[in-house]
C-alpha cells in the first residue's frame, strides 16, 4: 500500500483504469467462453444424433436388397441352372424378374469362378467387375455386401452362394455358385436416400476430412469394398439451423464500446500527463530525433531539456557513424572470410582427399579415371575462385582501365555463340540460340572488347548453370533515341526470387535454396559483371520469376570506330628442323611447376633443358642453337619473363617463345601477345593445351 501511494496521479489514473477494465475483460471473456462450450456441446449432441440416424438409415437402405439376394440363392432351379446353364431358364425366371430386383446388374457365377449369365441397365457398362479373389471369400462367408468403384462409378454389391431350397441357412451343403446383385450410386440414388434423411447426398474421396460448419453439420460413411478397404466415403449434409453467433455480435459490441471508452481515458490523461515524460524517456533511451523537437516545442522546463538533447544528440550521432563504419568492415571482413574459406576448402578437400584414395593399389582402373577427373574439376573450380577474387582486386584498386578499339560486333556475337556452344554440358537439355535481329550494326563500334566479351560470357555462363532444360538466347538490339547498344540475356532456369533480386549483384552474395545448394562460387561473377558495364559507361538490370527464368539487360553507349585498320603483315617463323624429338628449353623457378612441365613435353619424346631463372635462360639459348622451342615463365628472378624475352629475341629472333603464366586476366593475356610471344598457356596447366601448342608451333615452324 505504501508504494501505491507513492505512485504519481497519471499512474494512479492507469492503475484505476486498468483494474477496472481487467475485471470487465474476466467478465466478458467467462461469457464468451461460456457460449463457445455451449454451441460446442450442442453441435456435439446434433452430430451424434444425425449420425446414428444416418447409420439406422443406410442400413435400413440395404435390407431389401440383401433379403432378394438370400431368397433367391437357396433355389433348386438356380442350383440346377449353374449346370446345365439354360440361358432360356435364365431368361423366363431372372431376365424377366430384373426391374423388380429394383438393381442396376445381376450376375450368376459357377465355382470355376466364370461368369454364367448377367444382366445390366444402361446405367452399368462394364462386363465383368466383380473380382475373382472375392468369391474365394464368398465361399466362405456366403453372403457378403460391399463396394466397388468402376468406370461409372462406385457400385453397391450384394454378393451370397447358392444352396438348394432344403440349406435356407447355407450350411449344410456346399456352394453351386454365386449370385450377384449391384446397384450403382447415382443421382437417383443421392436423391432418394437424400428425401428419406433431408440430407443433401454426395460421395467424396475415402481420405476426405470432414470439417465442422457453423450453418451445416457433416456425417461421413465409409463404403468399404470386399477386404474392409474404404472405397469412397458417403456423405450427408444437413442444415445446422441453431447458432449463437448473434449472441457473439452482442458480446463483441459491449468489448468495443467497452475498449472505447477506456482509450478516451486514456488518451487525454495521456495527453496532459503522460507525453511529455515518455517524450523523455524515448529520447534517453533511443535518442529519438523527432521526440527532441517535438519536446522542444514544449513550454517552460521541457523545451529546456529538449534543447539540450538536441547538443547530445549531435554528439552522438558522430560517435555512431564512426562505430558504424567499424562494425561494418569488421564484418564484411569475417563474412568474406568464411565464404572464402568455405569455397577454397571444398574443392582442396576433393584435391586432398580423392590424392589420398589414388595411393591404393587395388584401385581399379575405372576408379582411378574417376578420381583423377574429380581432382581436375576441382582445380578447376580453385582457379575459377581466386581468379574472381584477383579481378574483384583489380577493380578495386582501379588498375582497371577500358581500351577502346574497332570491333565487328556482328563477328563477335557469333564467335562468343560458336565457342560457348561447345561448353554446354552433355546432360542439359538447352536450346542455345542467339535472338534475330532486323537492324544489325552497319560497321565496327568503338568499344573494350575484352570486356565486353567477359560481360556476355559471364551473363551466359551463369544462365547455363542455373538452366538445366529449356533455352538460353541472347542478343542486341540497337536504341537509336537514346544512342545506347542493348543487349539481352534470357533464360528458362530455375528464376530468382525477389529478396535475391535485391543483392544479386553485391559482391559475395550466392542465391541460397534447395535448387542451387550443388552450385559453387564466391558469389563475385555478377559483381564483376556489373563492375565492367559500369566502367564502359552503361547499366545493368535484371528480372526474374521463380520456376520461369531470368532476363539480364545491360546497355553502353554506341559509338561507331571511324578509324581506318592497318593490316599488320604477320611474321612467318622459319625452322628447319624436325617436330620429333626436339629440344625444348623450361624457364621456371619453381621445382614442381617445372616437373610437371617436364613431365607433359617428355610424354611426346621431346629433350627438356631448364632455366632457373630469366638471365639462365638467355645464356642457355645463346650457348644451345639446337633449342626449338621456350617455355618462359613470366615471373622469375633476376629477369622476369619480359626482359628474358627482349634479350632472347635479340639473340634468336625465329626462336618461337610460349609464355606461361599464373597470370590469367583478360588484360594480362592481351599484353603478352602484344609483347610478341607466340602463344601463351595458363596456370594450372593443362596436358591437352599444352600437346595442342606443340603440334601447331612445330607445324607453323615447318610450314
Amino acid at each position: 500500500m505504501k508504494r501505491l501511494f507513492k505512485l504519481n496521479t497519471y499512474f494512479k489514473m492507469l492503475l484505476l483504469i486498468a483494474s477496472t477494465s481487467v475485471f470487465f475483460l474476466i467478465l466478458y471473456t467467462s461469457l464468451y467462453l461460456y457460449t463457445i462450450q455451449e454451441e460446442d456441446h450442442f453441435y456435439k449432441t446434433t452430430y451424434n444424433q444425425y449420425h446414428n440416424e444416418v447409420k439406422s438409415l443406410f442400413r435400413l437402405n440395404s435390407k431389401t436388397p440383401t433379403a432378394v439376394v438370400i431368397d433367391v440363392t437357396f433355389w433348386d432351379e438356380l442350383v440346377n441352372f449353374t449346370k446345365t446353364e439354360d440361358e432360356k431358364w435364365y431368361n423366363k425366371h431372372l431376365l424377366s424378374e430384373f426391374e423388380s430386383y429394383e438393381a442396376d446388374y445381376i450376375g450368376v457365377y459357377g465355382l470355376d469362378q466364370q461368369i454364367i449369365n448377367k444382366t445390366n441397365s444402361a446405367k452399368i457398362k462394364s462386363f465383368d467387375f466383380i473380382p475373382k479373389a472375392m468369391m474365394a471369400a464368398l465361399y466362405k462367408s456366403r453372403l457378403k455386401r460391399f463396394y466397388l468403384r468402376i468406370p461409372e462409378g462406385i457400385v453397391e454389391v450384394f454378393g451370397a452362394t447358392i444352396h438348394p431350397s432344403n440349406d435356407p441357412k447355407k450350411n449344410k451343403t456346399k456352394p453351386s455358385g454365386y449370385f450377384f446383385m449391384a446397384r450403382l450410386l447415382d443421382e437417383s440414388f443421392f436423391n432418394s436416400l437424400g428425401g428419406i434423411s433431408s440430407s443433401k447426398v454426395s460421395l467424396a474421396a475415402a481420405d476426405y476430412a470432414i470439417s465442422a460448419e457453423d450453418d451445416f453439420v457433416t456425417v461421413g460413411l465409409d463404403l468399404k469394398d470386399w477386404k474392409n478397404e474404404v472405397v469412397s466415403k458417403l456423405l450427408f449434409k444437413r442444415p445446422f439451423n441453431l447458432n449463437y453467433s448473434k449472441t457473439k455480435e452482442i458480446l463483441f459490441i459491449v468489448v468495443v464500446a467497452s475498449l472505447i471508452n477506456i482509450l478516451i481515458f486514456v488518451y487525454y490523461t495521456k495527453r496532459w500527463v503522460y507525453n511529455p515524460l515518455k517524450l523523455i524517456k524515448s529520447i534517453l533511451e533511443t535518442g529519438n530525433t523527432k521526440a527532441i523537437k517535438a519536446l522542444k516545442k514544449a513550454k517552460g522546463e521541457f523545451g529546456y531539456i529538449g534543447n539540450l538533447f538536441e547538443e547530445n544528440n549531435n554528439q552522438r550521432k558522430l560517435l555512431e557513424i564512426s562505430k558504424q563504419k567499424a562494425e561494418e568492415s569488421d564484418t564484411l571482413k569475417s563474412s568474406f572470410l568464411a565464404n572464402l574459406s568455405h569455397e577454397i576448402r571444398t574443392p582442396m578437400n576433393a584435391i586432398m582427399g580423392f590424392s589420398d584414395l589414388l595411393a591404393d593399389v587395388n584401385l581399379t582402373e575405372k576408379e582411378r579415371v574417376e578420381y583423377l577427373k574429380i581432382i581436375k574439376n576441382s582445380g578447376t573450380n580453385l582457379v575459377s575462385i581466386i581468379e574472381d577474387l584477383i579481378e574483384m582486386s583489380k577493380i578495386d584498386a582501379n588498375q582497371i582501365a577500358p581500351n577502346y578499339k574497332g570491333l565487328d560486333l556482328e563477328k563477335c556475337i557469333t564467335e562468343l555463340y560458336n565457342s560457348i556452344k561447345v561448353t554446354i554440358p552433355k546432360e542439359k537439355d538447352i536450346d542455345f540460340y542467339i535472338f534475330e535481329n532486323s537492324d544489325k550494326i552497319q560497321g565496327n563500334i568503338l568499344t573494350d572488347e575484352t570486356k565486353l566479351k567477359q560481360i556476355i560470357v559471364n551473363l551466359i555462363t551463369n544462365a547455363i548453370k542455373f538452366t538445366d532444360k529449356g533455352f538460353v538466347a541472347f542478343g542486341y538490339t540497337i536504341n537509336k533515341e537514346k544512342g545506347l547498344l542493348e543487349f539481352i540475356i534470357e533464360d528458362s532456369g530455375l528464376g530468382i526470387s525477389e529478396n535475391y533480386l535485391k543483392v544479386i549483384f553485391d559482391r559475395f552474395r550466392r542465391i541460397e535454396d534447395d535448387a542451387s545448394t550443388e552450385l559453387t562460387g564466391l558469389g563475385l561473377g555478377l559483381s564483376i559483371t556489373k563492375a565492367y558495364v559500369k566502367m564502359l559507361g552503361g547499366e545493368i538490370t535484371v528480372e526474374s520469376k521463380i520456376g520461369f527464368g531470368s532476363v539480364f539487360t545491360f546497355s553502353i553507349p554506341l559509338k561507331f570506330d571511324y578509324t581506318e585498320k592497318v593490316l599488320i603483315p604477320r611474321k612467318e617463323i622459319s625452322f628447319s628442323g624436325n617436330h620429333e624429338n626436339e629440344i625444348i628449353l623450361i624457364a621456371e623457378d619453381d621445382n614442381i611447376n617445372f616437373l610437371l612441365l617436364k613431365k607433359i613435353i617428355e610424354s611426346k619424346k621431346h629433350t627438356v633443358l631448364r632455366a632457373s631463372n630469366g638471365q639462365e635462360a638467355v645464356k642457355i639459348c645463346a650457348e644451345n642453337p639446337n633449342i626449338s622451342l621456350v617455355f618462359m615463365d613470366i615471373k622469375m628472378p633476376i629477369l622476369n619473363g619480359y626482359e628474358a624475352f627482349e634479350q632472347i629475341k635479340i639473340i634468336r629472333p625465329e626462336l618461337p617463345v610460349i609464355a606461361q603464366t599464373a597470370y590469367s586476366s583478360f588484360e594480362d593475356r592481351e599484353k603478352i601477345m602484344q609483347c610478341g610471344f607466340n602463344d601463351y598457356i595458363t596456370k594450372p596447366l593443362d596436358k591437352e593445351k599444352v600437346f595442342e601448342l606443340l603440334d601447331t608451333i612445330f607445324l607453323e615452324i615447318n610450314s
